[in-house]
């Protein structure tokens, strides 16, 4: 029999349940699913580990129970869908405690469908939308952030736009049918946004991933070859080619080279969400001096938008891809055959 505790698992909210079973785990595993969020959501998760104290070990072992129940639950439901799901979990947990699991998987599937529309493509997610009901598109507006349903409604008609704007002001109580045709558009979105993603990224990650591993010549032959037929994605394989993070690839020499390129306001933001190994490679190779200014800017800097991150450091790759091309710096993993020694 479990002893009362002060916390019960009924009593936690999400994100402190996600902070429990982070907190769980070995730091290793828990860095991983860290990378996989977003720094928002990081953030917010941080903050309730902060706080959870002194959490009873039955109270840890719950989190955990819920958390395989409801992987369990979407594991039967991509094998047969919702009412073969439900079958089985009624057979192990009971009628009760099987509808409960299954509830919880749902708003957790939409909650995933929201977070994905949250980072679509403004003129994308509109062409979606546009196809929907005014009141089903200002209930999914309402939900995403204000900058992104801005530009989304301003992909619309001025007729669409207005009536949807109109229904967002007046949005109120919601019939539960009109909450499960939501979660159906929801999800459908979701998933085409993500198809799409996939597709369009998969390609040319690979190509970039192949050339990476490919020597100079080769690469810019390729490379030109394609930039001929499609001059974007040319630069998208390009940009893919090089991560951020690969500037520990960099010798010393190379790294100093770089450094005296690149914006010390770029560098700052580049460096905001790097790890320590990325952070020691770049001051090591800077003035004492100069190292100080970058990590008061840090210091001071305070919270950033990641796109505002992730641009800094795409302007730092193209100065890395630069130099490369210039023959200036070299970076490390790429074929040697046509370097002589």
């Amino acid at each position: 029999m479990k002893q009362e505790t002060s916390i019960s698992v009924k009593s936690l909210t999400g994100k402190q349940k996600a902070a429990v079973l982070l907190m769980s785990m070995d730091v290793e595993t828990s860095a991983k699913v860290f990378k996989e969020l977003d720094m928002k959501e990081v953030e917010q998760i941080a903050v309730e580990i902060t706080n959870l104290r002194d959490i009873h070990p039955n109270v840890v072992e719950d989190v955990i129970e819920e958390f395989y129940q409801m992987m369990t639950a979407q594991s039967y439901m991509i094998e047969g869908g919702l009412e073969y799901a439900q079958v089985l979990l009624e057979k192990t947990y009971g009628l009760e405690k099987a509808r409960d699991i299954i509830e919880k998987v749902r708003v957790l599937t939409t909650v995933r469908g929201f977070s994905i529309l949250k980072k679509a493509d403004p003129a994308q997610l509109a062409n979606f939308l546009s196809k929907e009901h005014p009141q089903t598109i200002a209930l999914i507006l309402s939900h995403l952030p204000a900058d992104l349903t801005a530009e989304v409604l301003n992909e619309f008609s001025e007729e669409l736009r207005g009536e949807t704007i109109i229904r967002i002001a007046k949005t109120g109580k919601v019939s539960p049918e009109l909450v499960t045709q939501i979660e159906h558009v929801v999800d459908q979105i979701a998933e085409a946004t993500l198809s799409q993603n996939l597709a369009s990224a998969g390609g040319a990650q690979l190509v970039a991933s192949i050339l990476n591993k490919s020597n100079n010549a080769v690469a810019k032959f390729l490379l030109e070859s394609i930039e001929d037929k499609d001059p974007q994605l040319a630069i998208d394989i390009k940009r893919m080619m090089f991560l951020f993070d690969d500037i520990v690839q960099v010798d010393d020499k190379g790294v100093q080279r770089i450094l005296r390129d690149v914006d010390k306001r770029d560098l700052a933001l580049a460096l905001k969400v790097s790890d320590e190994k990325i952070r020691t490679k770049i001051f090591r190779n800077m003035s004492e001096r100069a190292a100080a200014v970058v990590k008061e800017e840090l210091e001071f800097m305070g919270p950033v938008k990641l796109k505002e991150v992730e641009a800094a450091q795409l302007r730092i790759v193209d100065i890395i891809k630069k130099l490369e091309d210039q023959e200036e710096i070299v970076v490390g993993g790429r074929g040697k055959e046509d370097i002589f020694v």
